[in-house]
């Protein structure tokens, strides 16, 4: 494929979640400020990567991507609850997400908790209801497993705590990392391992997925903390500057700004190393790797 049919393919799999994500919430007997809530963070546009890479996983094993979408779609409503909850006051405290105002400017602090809370289980609902005569009751399980160890205690939030208690500290490159690895690698990891697993993915290529998945999140996050220095806030539609008034630890202010692109460099490196030994098409996942290293938003 060349890069034209590459990004033609991945805007019309952003297309297809995009258009999938409102029938999803539309459905729900719930009050409609929750789902209005709900909707608003949902709908708010973002890069949509961690679907992106699911989809493209999927691909690379060969599998219809449609299999897959209330997967995508639970993937995407996790990060957005945790998009609503860090933007709270007790947490990040930011009133603009994606070029618009925040979920509680909008709806309100406890409804915007409830609309985080509702994202969260809702989505594990989600793929306990796919219906596919591709999918038993085993795969299904282990995605649901696999999803709540990425966005819970040993996961996500086990890495939100430990950045909020980094704050103010002295962090060595080893604990920068635990949390980044956790905080935003999980998740962005289950993306690529869910690929896996939906496919019948061998241990030997789950294991390389993870270990890919691993090196991409922490570059996904240097690249973050990069644009918190050197990004336009329009294009990433959110303060620039933050990580430092709110005195984060983030990869320039411990190696430098040129020791963080190095660092990156680095960590993309060894993802396309590990996508040219794996024996499936990684074409997609190569150049999504270059998009995170190269984004700027």
């Amino acid at each position: 494929m060349n890069v034209n049919e590459i990004e033609t393919y991945l805007s019309e799999q952003k297309r297809v979640l995009e258009q999938a994500l409102p029938g999803f919430i539309e459905k729900l007997n719930a009050p409609n400020v929750l789902k209005d809530a709900m909707s608003y963070s949902l709908e708010a546009g973002g890069k949509r990567i961690r679907p992106l890479l699911f989809f493209s996983t999927l691909k690379a094993f060969g599998k219809r991507e449609e299999i897959g979408l209330p997967v995508a779609c639970a993937i995407e409503m996790i990060h957005t609850y945790s998009l609503i909850h860090d933007d709270l006051p007790s947490m990040d405290d930011d009133d603009l997400r994606r070029g618009k105002p925040t979920n509680h400017i909008i709806f309100g602090e406890a409804n915007a908790i409830l609309a985080g809370d509702a994202l969260l289980t809702y989505s594990f609902q989600l793929i306990s209801e796919m219906v596919d005569d591709e999918i038993d009751a085993t795969i299904k399980l282990a995605l649901i497993a696999e999803l709540a160890k990425a966005a819970g205690a040993e996961g996500m939030v086990g890495g939100q705590v430990a950045d909020i208690e980094g704050e103010g500290e002295s962090l060595t490159l080893e604990e920068l990392e635990y949390i980044h690895k956790h905080k935003t690698g999980k998740l962005l990891a289950y993306s690529i391992i869910a690929g896996g697993l939906l496919t019948n993915a061998n241990r030997e290529q789950l294991d390389m997925l993870e270990k890919f998945a691993l090196h991409l999140g922490l570059a996904f996050q240097i690249r973050d903390d990069i644009l918190d220095i050197e990004g336009n806030q329009d294009e990433i539609g959110k303060p620039v500057g933050s990580d430092t008034f709110n005195d984060k630890n983030t990869y320039p202010s411990l190696l430098t700004l040129d020791g963080a692109k190095l660092k990156l460099e680095y960590h993309i490196s060894e993802a396309n190393l590990i996508l040219s030994d794996m024996s499936i098409d990684t074409e997609i996942l190569g150049y999504l790797c270059q998009l995170v290293a190269s984004r700027n938003k």
